[in-house]
């Protein structure tokens, strides 16, 4: 009881994000409740966003000044619990929450409406439904932010390479990270430490961003390709977690101190490795279930109108007529 009541941080920085973050939500809520009034209009499935954004930064809080994170710094396989929780499910719960319009709205000055990839504006006024109600669906990527343009099959090629360039930067940080120079660079040095932090929930986002929509924004692939991109991603984090578990060599020597044996830190590291290969799936399949979930209604709907056109076109005779007798 005492590992979980003792060696909680108040980390000064930490605290004074957490609080600005909340402070200039709390705002843009009350904003657009007072636009609400005024007779705007109110997203729908706000209340469910605004659960899920605050559940990412009470994970935040959790990783970052719990006792998680006191243990993380003698154990690996506390690390690998706490890498988990900041590189896929605080990010996952963020974006869910779709802060970005309410964050705008509560700013102090004004920021300018983006146009940018994957923007919906029928949802970013209100009108579409939030990310919880259905991941799988977005905007066209090819019709951008304007709907009286035609698509542009060249800026859904650019978006669809920068969505897949994402993901590859994702898993290339959550392995690099993992490499002992700079896991051990990252226990010595707050700096360091401080990068691993901000490279997780940044390049975390970035990666649920291309995964699932998030008000106004949406991803620029087709559900199955998204699949894709999860079940590569799964690959990933499996090979690194079996490099870690069936090594038997040590990996982290920074962990292998007066009270840390070196070899209960094989065992120790090998306990990471399962973490890090196990923990990570309950997203991911959740997410790759719901895509391909997705996917099966998009081609029902694609089925069902089709059969309606051929329903509707009138049917040509089987024989030609024949000409009229004179």
């Amino acid at each position: 009881m005492n590992m979980v009541v003792s060696h909680w941080s108040a980390n000064a920085a930490v605290l004074a994000v957490v609080a600005a973050v909340c402070a200039v939500h709390l705002c843009g809520l009350r904003g657009m409740a007072a636009d609400a009034r005024r007779g705007g209009d109110m997203p729908r499935g706000l209340g469910r966003e605004v659960a899920a954004f605050y559940g990412g930064l009470f994970v935040v809080v959790l990783a970052l000044l719990s006792p998680l994170a006191y243990w993380s710094a003698h154990y690996i396989w506390v690390r690998s619990v706490q890498d988990v929780l900041l590189a896929n499910l605080a990010p996952a719960f963020l974006v869910l929450g779709a802060p970005w319009l309410v964050l705008r709205r509560g700013l102090p000055f004004r920021w300018p409406r983006a146009h940018g990839p994957g923007r919906d504006p029928a949802i970013g006024r209100g009108a579409g439904p939030g990310p919880g109600a259905d991941p799988g669906r977005g905007a066209d990527p090819g019709r951008g932010a304007h709907p009286g343009r035609e698509p542009d099959p060249g800026r859904a090629a650019r978006l669809a390479r920068m969505s897949v360039l994402t993901v590859i930067a994702f898993n290339v940080a959550w392995c690099g990270w993992h490499l002992p120079a700079l896991y051990d660079g990252a226990l010595r040095y707050p700096a360091a430490y401080a990068a691993e932090v901000v490279a997780y929930l940044g390049l975390g986002m970035a990666f649920w961003l291309q995964l699932i929509g998030s008000r106004p924004l949406s991803p620029a692939l087709a559900p199955l390709r998204r699949v894709a991109l999860l079940a590569g991603t799964v690959i990933v984090s499996t090979v690194l977690g079996m490099v870690l578990v069936f090594g038997y060599g040590l990996a982290y020597p920074g962990y292998a101190g007066p009270g840390h044996r070196v070899l209960s830190v094989v065992y120790d590291q090998q306990a990471g490795g399962a973490v890090l290969w196990v923990l990570v799936l309950p997203a991911y399949v959740t997410a790759g279930v719901a895509l391909l979930i997705r996917w099966l209604n998009d081609e029902e709907e694609q089925a069902l109108a089709s059969g309606l056109d051929r329903l509707l076109k009138p049917a040509k005779p089987a024989w030609p007529s024949r000409p009229g007798l004179r």
